[in-house]
C-alpha cells in the first residue's frame, strides 16, 4: 500500500487553477487530476467555482488553490526537474515556456503563470559531487554562462584540462 505524501506543495492561482493544472498535467508523464473541491455559498468566489484541484505531476502530489488575485510567485521557491537526457531537458523547457513563459538563466525559467522552474540535467548533480574541485569549478563556470543547460557543454567543461 502506498504511503500518502505528507507534505504537498500548494500553488496559489488567480482564478485560473483549471487552466494551470491542465497545462502542467499535459507536460509530465504520470500526471492527473485527483480531486476537485468547489466554493460554497460562503464564498468568496461564486458557489460552484473551483476552490482547489488536487493533482499529481510525475507521481508527486500538488494542490492548486483558486485564491483569486493575490501574492505572486517569486524566485525564492521553484520546482526543480531532473532530466536524464538533453532531449528530455529540451522538451520540458520548450513546453514550460510555451504560451508566454520566459527563459531566465542557469537552467531556470518562468512559465506563463509566473512559476519558476529549474530544468536540470541529472549529470549536473553528479558532477557537482565529484571530489575534483577543479572539475566542479569548470562545470559551474560553464553553467553560469548558460540560459538553458546543455549537457554536452557541461561534460566538455568537466573533462577540460
Amino acid at each position: 500500500m502506498a504511503v500518502p505524501q505528507k507534505i504537498v506543495t500548494c500553488l496559489w492561482c488567480n482564478y485560473n487553477a483549471e487552466e494551470a493544472v491542465a497545462f502542467y498535467t499535459s507536460i509530465f508523464q504520470d500526471s492527473k487530476v485527483l480531486s476537485v473541491t468547489r466554493y460554497t455559498e460562503a464564498g468568496p468566489a461564486p458557489k460552484g467555482t473551483v476552490l482547489t484541484i488536487d493533482f499529481q505531476l510525475a507521481g508527486q502530489r500538488f494542490i492548486a488553490l483558486n485564491g483569486g488575485p493575490g501574492p505572486s510567485y517569486t524566485d525564492a521557491v521553484s520546482l526543480s526537474v531532473d532530466c536524464e537526457t538533453q532531449a528530455e531537458l529540451d522538451a520540458l523547457w520548450d513546453k514550460l515556456i510555451a504560451g508566454g513563459g520566459k527563459p531566465v538563466q542557469c537552467g531556470w525559467l518562468k512559465d506563463r503563470f509566473g512559476l519558476s522552474w529549474q530544468i536540470v540535467p541529472t549529470y549536473m548533480q553528479q558532477v557537482l559531487q565529484d571530489p575534483d574541485e577543479a572539475k566542479r569549478d569548470r562545470v559551474m563556470r560553464a553553467m553560469l554562462k548558460m540560459v538553458k543547460l546543455d549537457i554536452a557543454t557541461l561534460k566538455q567543461a568537466a573533462e577540460a584540462r
